[in-house]
């Protein structure tokens, strides 16, 4: 049972909705220990870099590097007056189409639910729920959520308000910061950009989320279960073959052939006979 890890109130216009964060995501990554060849547990200490000695965690200042091995330091005071307001409320301050937002803005997305049982709040939530549903839009605000200030996103998904914090627009990397991205594209072909829409033609399908399935955490946790019942497993060690430069034609028609291969009748049914989803509830 998902447990809530803020309270507080969506604000917009003059109209209050009490409500409760829950996670909406789980991550599932398989963490590991680090031990010793004889499996001891490995522990970390805090040491001086100049003097090699341990350092209590009581003495550990917080510093911030404004040239190489230039630090200033700061206070936990100073850090505290600095600190956002914890107002307990997502100040909604526009709304907006979802198709507006990009995907790379995303962070974390949470799940809002009303407060407690009362039925003023209930129906405050329906109705902002009913209202952003009709409407298609987004609501885009901030909220302060363990002492950081978020942008968020908060939409109608599958009759219950999400809320997805999201990057300020100084947080994500522009394009041309990216090396090896050429300034000037090389130039393709007609015939070349229409057999590769022909491939993503044959791909194309209606977005079903449970058909794709994590194999690598799935591989690691049956090593893992044979190696519990004490199998041992033997790994095969395989050189990768390097890429080979290819024709490009001749990759493009490859990948159609192999692309109409794959693709069965009920696919290509389900890809012709898919309606596009509501704007408010498409998936982040």
């Amino acid at each position: 049972m998902a447990r809530a890890i803020w309270s507080g109130s969506i604000s917009f216009g003059l109209v209050n909705v009490p409500v409760k964060v829950y996670p909406a995501v789980r991550q599932k990554d398989i963490h590991f220990t680090q031990l010793d060849e004889k499996g001891n547990r490995i522990r970390y200490k805090r040491v001086s870099e100049k003097t090699g000695r341990e350092v209590d965690y009581e003495d550990i200042k917080k510093g911030y590097e404004i040239e190489k091995g230039s630090y200033v330091m700061i206070d936990p005071e100073e850090l505290e007056a600095a600190r956002p307001e914890a107002t307990r409320t997502i100040e909604i301050t526009d709304f907006v189409e979802l198709d507006e937002i990009d995907p790379i803005f995303y962070e974390h997305t949470y799940y809002l639910a009303p407060t407690g049982k009362d039925k003023g709040a209930a129906k405050a939530y329906a109705l902002l729920l009913q209202a952003m549903e009709k409407q298609g839009k987004v609501a885009i605000g901030t909220v302060v959520m363990r002492n950081k200030q978020y942008l968020a996103a908060t939409r109608p998904r599958d009759g219950v308000l999400v809320m997805s914090t999201m990057l300020f627009p100084d947080e994500v990397v522009a394009p041309d910061e990216v090396p090896d991205v050429p300034d000037r594209m090389p130039s393709v072909s007609d015939r070349e950009l229409k057999m590769a829409a022909q491939v993503i033609d044959a791909l194309a399908t209606s977005w079903e989320p449970e058909r794709y399935k994590d194999d690598y955490r799935q591989q690691v946790l049956k090593i893992i279960k044979q190696k519990a019942k004490g199998k041992e497993i033997v790994v095969s060690k395989e050189t990768p073959e390097e890429a080979k430069v290819v024709d490009l034609m001749a990759a493009l028609e490859a990948s159609l052939d192999a692309a109409k291969q794959r693709k069965s009748p009920t696919r290509t049914r389900r890809a012709s006979g898919a309606r596009k989803a509501p704007r408010a509830r498409k998936a982040s």
